[in-house]
């Protein structure tokens, strides 16, 4: 997934470095910057117990964007737009205190107390995309791939690692002209990710099974773009 991230960065900043392709073919190239409104659920199934929990944050991203626009006059644009960098899923580490009793040899009950810390972050946003639109106003549609890596602190040293997910986005926007060839965009986006499915490395004492989280994860994105047209 990296290396698919990594060739496509290579291939937008050769189209940026290179006027005389662009102004042959009729793309535009250009920045935007969003809200991403990032929401997520999950459930943590350990043995038989289950925790729910929900998390948010609100995060402001930039990324760059080529398209090649308007293909054979139907209004279809097809473009790669990649955002850089990574971005928390919740706007705080959370954490929890679990507590163990056990009894010695000697028949004293001991107590331990363990503190548990989770977060997780997006990384490397890259979305395949299409538009339409006529008279400044277009619907777009997109296929979406990112890395969650879970950044986890278990007492237990457990680990859950990290996973590439696919998503579909969903949006529409206006565009107007800025000044000559420059355009500006205003639009949202909503992107649902495919369900999320991690187990731990380690499973806790007493526990037949290692300990698994399924977790649903949407962003709705509101983006101003500026771009440039060849």
């Amino acid at each position: 997934m990296k290396n698919i991230k990594a060739l496509t960065l290579a291939f937008l900043l050769s189209l940026f470095s290179s006027s005389h392709a662009l102004a042959e073919y009729g793309f535009t190239v250009g920045v935007t910057g969003s809200m991403a409104m990032i929401d997520a659920s999950g459930t943590e199934t350990e043995g038989a117990e289950k925790h729910n929990g929900e998390v948010s944050n609100n995060v402001g991203v930039g990324s760059i964007f080529v398209e090649y626009n308007d293909i054979l006059g139907t209004g279809l644009s097809l473009g790669v737009d990649y955002i850089p960098g990574s971005a928390d899923v919740s706007s705080s580490i959370k954490q929890r205190q679990d507590s163990e009793t056990s009894v010695t040899g000697t028949a004293t009950t001991t107590s331990t107390s363990r503190t548990q810390k989770a977060q997780a972050e997006l990384e490397n946003h890259l979305t395949y995309y299409a538009t339409y639109g006529a008279n400044g106003v277009y619907i777009k549609a997109g296929y979406v791939q990112v890395d969650l890596n879970t950044t986890e602190s278990l007492a237990t040293g457990s680990k859950y690692g990290n996973d590439t997910l696919d998503g579909i986005s969903i949006g529409a926007g206006v565009e107007f002209e800025v000044y000559d060839n420059a355009i500006g965009r205003i639009e949202i986006n909503r992107i649902d990710y495919g369900d999320i499915e991690l187990r731990s490395s380690v499973a806790r004492a007493g526990v037949a099974t290692n300990n698994k989280i399924d977790a649903d994860l949407d962003v709705t994105m509101l983006s101003a773009s500026l771009g440039y047209k060849f």
